[in-house]
């Protein structure tokens, strides 16, 4: 998964989503009547625009799976407007967050800019408890200029990253109340890194079992599970890999793809695990022996435990 320039091979995949209603039907253009020809266009006007920067999301096999862009980029107030698209292909995947965190990266860092905005359709839900559930916030000093730009399009909602709050943005020390702790690591100069960690003192339990997860295919799905007691410290050593957290009552995800990031579970939470990159490697250090009886294997079960509980 990665971003890069767009390609005129992509116009295929991008006329794909413009004529997916499922994709278009909050967006607020006629995507439904460009042509193959308007996306060549589209690509080969991208490389000269000097105010819109227009990239790819890209998989591992260089295959398009959306569009994210940094329109109406501003040299006076150093802002631009977010705008991202996917394909149907890419929806919960990671690449819509992977491709929005990058570009955001890219503004601050490459392109010097000091904020980024963006609006979406109140209507739009599954958008919405996107930007919310990530903690954005929302922009209640609209500028003129962008407002103008949406003056005939009803009910939206504005939201905006300022390059002050990048590293709340980027960082954080938790997920769904699973917390982010940091691999220690030593360098030695030209000869790689050395990481470790050290039961109670790097996290809170004894370490009674190590397992790992190799070989697996990129866009491959594992776990769908919940531990009753069973503490466990997650990591991915090499590779990509998005993990989804479920508390019964809210979802969260995040991208492991840094050997010094861990999470760790230590409640009832149902759990997914996707793989970006293939032959990424998930390691999980376990605070007990394996017991089958301690696995919530069913997502009702799950629920019915945790009420019951009072978890």
């Amino acid at each position: 998964m990665r971003l890069r320039s767009l390609k005129i091979k992509d116009a295929k995949y991008m006329l794909e989503w413009m004529h997916d209603e499922s994709i278009t039907h909050n967006l607020h253009a006629n995507f439904a009547s460009k042509t193959i020809d308007d996306c060549i266009m589209f690509i080969q006007n991208s490389k000269a625009d000097k105010n819109n920067v227009h990239l790819a999301v890209v998989d591992d096999n260089d295959e398009y799976m959306g569009t994210v862009s940094l329109k109406h980029i501003d040299p006076k107030s150093r802002g631009a407007e977010f705008g991202i698209v996917v394909r149907c292909k890419a929806l919960r995947k990671g690449f819509s967050w992977f491709a929005m965190s990058n570009i955001i990266k890219k503004a601050f860092c490459k392109y010097k800019l000091s904020f980024v905005y963006w609006c979406v359709s109140e209507d739009n839900a599954r958008a919405c408890r996107f930007y919310n559930k990530h903690h954005f916030s929302e922009m209640k000093d609209v500028p003129s200029y962008a407002l103008d730009r949406y003056k005939d399009v009803p009910r939206l909602r504005w939201y905006i990253v300022r390059k002050k709050d990048k590293l709340n943005f980027l960082e954080k020390d938790a997920v769904l109340n699973c917390k982010i702790v940091k691999i220690k690591s030593i360098g030695t100069e030209n000869a790689g890194q050395l990481s470790f960690f050290e039961s109670n003192k790097d996290i809170p339990f004894d370490i009674k079992r190590i397992y790992y997860i190799t070989n697996v295919p990129d866009g491959t799905r594992r776990g769908f599970h919940a531990h009753k007691a069973l503490k466990q410290l997650l990591f991915c050593p090499y590779g990509e890999i998005m993990l989804l957290l479920d508390n019964g009552k809210e979802r969260e995800e995040i991208i492991l793809n840094d050997p010094s990031m861990g999470i760790v579970i230590d409640t009832p939470i149902w759990r997914e695990m996707v793989w970006l990159k293939s032959n990424s490697i998930l390691c999980v250090a376990a605070s007990e022996y394996y017991s089958e009886d301690d696995y919530l294997r069913n997502y009702d079960d799950f629920i019915a435990y945790i009420s019951k509980e009072g978890k």
